[in-house]
């Protein structure tokens, strides 16, 4: 999508305000001995109470409002009243959603309690490289700079990053035109980034594989034994500057 009218910034900005705030309560309340589906029925309540739908939902018939996933779950999680979490373990939530037409998505992982060192590092670095490629997110770059920035962080600091899950464009639907934003260097499928276009950018990095396998319920994304890191948020691209509408 190109944002174009004063009622597109207000639409994406308002479905971007509703799903950083879903996530970021999800985060608050995610404690050991928690489910998964109980986090996922805040989110619900959360999306009832803003007038909002889950995307994921509404336009997948995705079974839960959000994606949540455990350790070596990487995306797509299912939430289960069964998937009890638990200290030590790392977590991503994933939240998605729409309203008057227009959609935002957003996503963060993160350590609950006490873990490994390497947990809160992948995290922390996921964040560096989206940072880093946010500075080259501006009219009249090439995708392909976003991706190369993503994996000299990750490189940098010894890790890799999810070669096979990728951002993509948004605003009228969940996914859409560009269709890939890469976390690694790769000039196949390049474009470049035009004033007013909107893209969910989402690093993913990995302690050391870079593809995943989906699991026998048919959404979920697992890696075989590597931890994974994810950072997203939506932005719209300006000559002035990105601006992200998830914060």
């Amino acid at each position: 999508m190109i944002a174009k009218t004063e009622a597109d910034w207000k639409g994406l900005k308002e479905i971007g305000k509703i799903c950083g705030e879903i996530r970021d309560k999800l985060v608050d309340c995610t404690k050991p001995g928690m489910s998964t589906k109980e986090l996922d029925e805040i989110a619900k309540e959360m999306f009832d109470k803003a007038g909002a739908q889950s995307a994921p939902k509404g336009e997948y018939d995705f079974p839960g409002y959000t994606c949540i996933s455990v350790n070596q779950e990487v995306a797509h999680g299912i939430p289960n009243k069964k998937r009890i979490i638990q200290a030590g373990d790392i977590v991503n939530i994933d939240v998605s959603g729409s309203k008057n037409g227009y959609f935002a998505d957003t996503g963060i992982s993160f350590v609950v309690g006490e873990g490994e060192a390497i947990l809160y590092k992948i995290c922390e670095v996921a964040k560096e490289a989206f940072d880093a490629g946010l500075k080259l997110a501006k009219p009249g770059a090439r995708k392909s700079a976003l991706g190369k920035a993503v994996q000299q962080v990750a490189k940098q600091h010894g890790l890799t990053v999810i070669k096979d899950l990728t951002g993509h464009g948004i605003g009228r639907s969940i996914h859409e035109a560009p269709e890939h934003i890469f976390n690694y260097f790769t000039k196949w499928d390049d474009e470049w980034l035009t004033d007013g276009m909107v893209i969910a950018f989402e690093p993913f990095i990995s302690t050391y594989e870079e593809t995943v396998f989906q699991a026998e319920d048919g959404w979920t994304l697992l890696t075989n034994e590597s931890a994974v890191a994810q950072y997203e948020h939506t932005i719209i691209i300006t000559k002035d500057g990105p601006v992200i509408t998830t914060i």
